[in-house]
């Protein structure tokens, strides 16, 4: 594709070239920004030189200081609401005026309203969800003619939600040109019902429109390349379609010796889909798929290519810690590359819809989604009349529409879910009606998946005896084990799946012990922003925490998933509380400090504990997979505990009692970045004492300096009561740890990062712009 790009002083001017049939231009750089509502900001004249030049994806909230006076409160984790504005300028190339121009919007935080020239084209309350509008006819064409697009954001009617929403133009923007006669918006629907790795059928429906002003003979082509990027099946139609009209071709393809698709070989197939009229190509678009075939079964839970396993899941808030809302790829990457190594195998997106980048990536890594619509329909949860409740009426039809379109093709997923705890009486026809209206809906855009719908309370409720759960696809329930097993017991015929679980293991027994469960999903795979009390600002429920450390439950979680041989230890004081259990042997306290409590998680069949050598004796493993617990006196020196399986050991772990802090490391996940707005490095800072063992005591304030072609876009420690700004050069260690986040700022050259603390010998770490 040919572009132009032109920086001229603080205009953006980008040229559309009608080179390539259909184009798709990023347009995320060079906006400007205000945190304030503004008369006449959406006007083409408006003078905009004095706001802020950024580019999206964009939070504003996040740059905000904690306080425990904000609006947002519990659910926004106590940061700033409010109203922004974003402009941005751009010029279109002449030849383009024949052609259609949309701009499309993956997500902006909340009831956004977007200008183009001072023509108001619509609003949008779902903060979450994408949209799209077109700008043809309100656009000035020609080198030199100017065009603003301007979005006002409002998340200021707070608390909006009950955890943390982010605030503005949060997730990718693009725009769009195709020929009159184009495939509609997520017009392409790739289904692979029937699959094996002998044959697989591939069903293409392609909806193409033809906005001219006279009938179309149309051909479609579509060709499928394998995952090497070789053609391996074409198949073409015809068919004439009247002026504004459309028409959905649909088409089969048998594919032999297929790679299908499944957690272990994330094979990705694509679909090149061609529009000709006249002889003459006139729109084209790529969508990648998987092969695979899936089903949810009453007796025996969830299969997939034939293969029947456990969903292991955990539920994601859609924040990334430091970064807030707007989360670069790699951030994501990094934690789903944490759960995998902890067992997780399925997400479910809790409780709306993410960034589709986000299920790319599940695509490619080999994770099963439970992709979600809302959090409230008409009743208000704890956040009052203020969430979307106040919305859901006019807007879940085209939301829910919008989302079931464009994640479709995602192999990833094989369950949506309309709603979490909805508070809206489901004893009432109206309640059967409203979950079926969306359930139908998703059927009709979607045949291929089941629906569900996380239940709450449901022996209060009724629903498990007054037949809702008869209407379900699959009934969904948030904890309360017990009862979903009784109710399949007592009706074998309803598929059942647990929604959202916590970390005990009397609740993962649930799962284990009972085929026709066909998964779980704890609640959470990471710490979130919000859902908590002042002091704190993160719910603390997750296995990892912001910043990416292994807690308690995380360890736990990986010796009950994990296949290869594990074993961890934790202790906690003799009366310190259920929550203190801390993964080392450094007490805060040497002089009161004389007993603890120690549990090996292992998945081992024999574990055996030594203190400075000395055998604390052996434990075989539960029947039930609990912990092996050991009553210790406390010695400095080292603790191990060894696994073993038929006498031999397998595996191992050790704690040494840290001394004195005495200096500063850093660490990288990763030797090279590339500069785009979705990559990022990790530097980890970690205190050190004088023989090499991390001080988890530690708190001084670590000091970044950065050198090079990039810059530090924020820091964390994953303390959830810490008020400290994550846009700084600077963290206080938590628990002898905290991290920085680095991206590039130039397209080649090195990046050097340096840490100090008083007192302390600092160090260096350097990577690669590629």
């Amino acid at each position: 594709m040919k572009r132009i790009l032109l920086f001229t002083g603080l205009l953006f001017v980008q040229f559309l070239s009608p080179a390539q049939v259909r184009i798709v231009d990023n347009f995320d750089k060079n906006w400007t920004f205000i945190q304030e509502d503004v008369k006449d900001a959406s006007k083409l004249a408006f003078n905009d030189s004095k706001w802020r030049k950024l580019d999206v994806p964009h939070d504003w909230s996040i740059e905000g200081a904690y306080d425990k006076a904000n609006l947002t409160a519990r659910g926004g984790g106590y940061l700033p609401s409010g109203i922004g504005w974003y402009r941005k300028n751009f010029t279109v190339n002449e030849e383009l005026a024949k052609k259609k121009i949309t701009i499309e919007f993956d997500g902006v935080m909340a009831n956004s309203e977007v200008y183009i020239n001072g023509f108001h084209l619509g609003k949008r309350p779902y903060g979450y969800i994408n949209f799209s509008y077109e700008l043809t006819k309100h656009l000035n064409f020609g080198k030199g003619k100017t065009n603003v697009i301007a979005v006002r954001a409002d998340n200021s009617i707070q608390p909006a939600s009950r955890y943390y929403t982010g605030a503005g133009i949060y997730r990718h923007v693009r725009l769009i040109a195709t020929d009159l006669v184009h495939i509609a918006d997520y017009g392409v629907f790739i289904a692979t019902e029937d699959a094996a790795s002998a044959k697989a059928t591939v069903k293409v429906q392609t909806n193409v429109v033809n906005e001219s002003l006279r009938p179309a003979q149309i051909i479609i082509e579509t060709a499928v390349l394998d995952p090497s990027g070789k053609v391996v099946k074409t198949v073409q139609s015809k068919q004439s379609v009247a002026e504004g009209e459309s028409f959905n071709f649909k088409q089969e393809m048998l594919i032999a010796n297929p790679k299908l698709w499944n957690l272990e070989s994330p094979n990705l197939y694509k679909t090149l889909t061609k529009i000709s009229v006249g002889g003459k190509v006139v729109d084209d678009q790529l969508n990648t798929f998987g092969i695979r075939a899936f089903k949810f079964d009453a007796a025996t839970g969830f299969w997939l290519n034939g293969k029947n396993f456990k969903l292991k899941g955990a539920c994601l808030h859609h924040d990334g810690g430091a970064v807030g809302a707007a989360v670069p790829l790699a951030i994501w990457e990094n934690r789903l590359k944490l759960l995998k190594e902890v067992g997780v195998n399925a997400i479910r997106t809790a409780h709306n819809p993410v960034a589709k980048e986000f299920l790319d990536l599940c695509d490619q890594m080999g994770f099963l989604v439970m992709d979600e619509t809302f959090d409230t329909w008409n009743s208000a949860k704890n956040n009052g009349e203020k969430g979307y409740n106040r919305f859901f009426t006019e807007w879940w039809e085209r939301d829910t529409r919008a989302m079931i379109m464009r994640d479709r093709n995602h192999p990833s997923i094989v369950i949506y879910s309309v709603g979490n705890e909805i508070h809206d009486d489901l004893n009432s026809p109206a309640g059967f009606k409203k979950y079926k209206d969306q359930q139908d809906l998703i059927h009709l855009l979607d045949p291929t998946r089941p629906v569900t719908m996380a239940l709450f309370r449901p022996a209060n409720s009724k629903v498990y005896t007054n037949g809702f759960a008869e209407i379900m696809d699959v009934v969904g329930q948030n904890y309360r084990e017990n009862e979903l097993v009784a109710l399949h017991q007592a009706k074998p015929n309803l598929k059942v799946i647990g929604t959202e679980n916590t970390h005990v293991p009397v609740q993962y027994l649930a799962l284990r012990d009972n085929p026709f469960m066909a998964g779980q999903f704890l609640w959470t795979g990471f710490d979130y922003l919000g859902e908590a009390d002042w002091p704190q600002i993160t719910n603390g429920q997750g296995l990892f925490d912001r910043a990416g450390n292994w807690k308690q439950q995380s360890l736990q979680r990986q010796s009950w998933c994990a296949e290869q041989p594990v074993v961890h230890m934790v202790r906690k004081e003799e009366n310190a509380g259920a929550g203190a259990w801390i993964n080392n042997w450094t007490p805060t306290d040497f002089d009161t400090y004389d007993d603890a409590k120690v549990a090996i998680y292992s998945n081992c069949e024999e574990v055996e504990l030594f203190l400075n050598d000395k055998s604390l004796g052996s434990k075989l493993k539960p029947a039930d997979d609990s912990p092996r617990l050991w009553d210790v006196t406390f010695e400095k020196g080292t603790l191990k505990a060894v696994g073993k399986n038929k006498g031999k050991v397998v595996t191992s772990e050790e704690f040494k009692t840290a001394g004195k802090p005495e200096k500063v490391v850093l660490s990288v996940n990763k030797n090279q970045i590339n500069n785009t707005w979705d990559d990022v490095a990790f530097v980890t800072a970690m205190i050190y004492d004088a023989d090499g063992n991390v001080c988890p005591n530690a708190d001084e304030l670590i000091k970044f300096d950065i050198t090079g072609a990039g810059f530090i876009t924020a820091v964390d420690n994953g303390n959830i009561a810490s008020h400290e700004p994550y846009k700084a050069l600077q963290r206080h260690a938590y628990r002898g740890v905290c991290i920085a986040l680095v991206k590039a700022n130039q397209p080649l050259g090195k990046i050097t990062v340096k840490a100090t603390a008083d007192g302390l010998l600092g160090s260096s770490v350097s990577l690669e712009v590629k």
